[in-house]
């Protein structure tokens, strides 16, 4: 299937390339064929990807992101990772006085954020530089609201995660035939 059609296809249903990011964009990262041999398996595990060349820092889609787990090196980790799910949950400003200190050598890390008025400070477990999925939890829940929710289709180190309300993460799923269908990543429905 043409690239063309999957990404008209996934905009369509909610997952369209962020504005002025093109399939030039896209094939810089890999070969149409690989694109076009695998319909939508491709393009949407490289939707929560940066796009690979100048300017730096743009994203190939604003509901989706490719969330390295392996990712807590130091301070500013815990709030890069809720700066991110805010920018998918399509809330950039939702997390204020946000602030996070991580010290792998002692153990300690923990974030802190106001959202909705209430202040919230979660420690979080120290495992070398994996991520504290427990904490990353209660940043998800505090963003996801009126039916839009975090939805994954992976495991593993790298979690492909998308921003979407169930009627079109389950239209998504109509896509495939052969591939792990995405489900919500707080549990529930789907």
């Amino acid at each position: 299937m043409e690239l063309e059609t999957q990404i008209s296809r996934l905009a369509e249903l909610g997952l369209p390339l962020a504005a002025g990011r093109t399939v030039d964009d896209l094939l810089h990262s890999l070969p149409r064929d690989l694109f076009e041999r695998r319909p939508y398996e491709v393009l949407m595990s490289l939707l929560g990807a940066e796009v690979e060349r100048e300017p730096w820092g743009r994203w190939f889609c604003d509901r989706a992101w490719n969330f390295d787990t392996e990712c807590v090196h130091g301070p500013g980790a815990y709030a890069g990772i809720a700066r991110q799910l805010c920018r998918i949950a399509g809330r950039p400003d939702a997390f204020t006085d946000l602030r996070d200190h991580v010290d792998l050598g002692s153990g300690e890390a923990w974030i802190e954020y106001t959202v909705d008025g209430r202040t919230r400070r979660w420690s979080a477990e120290v495992h070398d530089d994996w991520a504290d999925m427990l904490v990353v939890a209660y940043l998800m829940e505090d963003l996801e609201r009126d039916g839009w929710r975090f939805w994954t289709g992976d495991g593993g180190q790298v979690v492909n995660l998308y921003f979407l309300d169930e009627a079109t993460a389950h239209r998504v799923n109509g896509l495939f035939t052969d591939r792990r269908p995405l489900v919500p990543v707080l549990g529930g429905a789907g």
